[in-house]
């Protein structure tokens, strides 16, 4: 309750709503239940959908509208690494073309890997791990897990993995979001 009547405060005032954690599910995931019921007087629809998406870090997500404005919504996930790393494909995007501008998303660039092992990486899912670039090759820094918050401030550069790949070899030519 609490939550969905600061939600229902934010929407008058708001351009976009922008949520994290308690997307998932679990008995701390209230997200999805408080905005099931924002706006519920507004017959004209709006709506959140809630999916899973095959990235990591970032997987469960959420976006719509809600209330009579049809204000739009996005809710990220909580845990550090993946709110970020959703942030950077989605929100920012969507601040950058609600601001009118034209270059919405961070450049990109190719880049060799620079590595002492291959990098494994989950079947269906398109990794995006923390890298630092330079000089044309980009360096993993830290793990893979969404809660590693310290390499993802020694990180320059996401490492996008694609989907169809489970292992990375070193010198292997990666598609980079530059962060800088």
């Amino acid at each position: 309750d609490i939550l969905r009547s600061t939600i229902e405060d934010q929407l008058i005032r708001a351009d976009l709503l922008v949520t994290t954690g308690g997307v998932s599910v679990g008995a701390y995931d209230v997200v999805k239940e408080a905005l099931s019921h924002v706006g519920d007087e507004d017959e004209a629809g709006g709506g959140i959908d809630f999916r899973k998406i095959a990235m990591q870090p970032g997987k469960p997500q959420g976006f719509g509208s809600i209330g009579r404005d049809h204000t739009p919504l996005l809710a990220l996930p909580g845990n550090p690494v993946s709110s970020y790393v959703s942030f950077e494909l989605f929100v920012r995007p969507a601040i950058r073309t609600l601001m009118g501008l034209e270059d919405v998303h961070r450049p990109r660039t190719r880049a060799t890997l620079k590595a002492d092992k291959a990098l494994g990486s989950p079947k269906g899912r398109r990794q995006f791990l923390r890298g630092k670039y330079a000089d044309g090759e980009v360096t993993p820094v830290g793990g893979s897990g969404s809660h590693l918050i310290a390499a993802l401030a020694q990180a320059d550069a996401l490492i996008v993995v694609p989907e169809d790949v489970e292992s990375v070899e070193p010198g292997t030519d990666l598609e980079v979001v530059l962060l800088g």
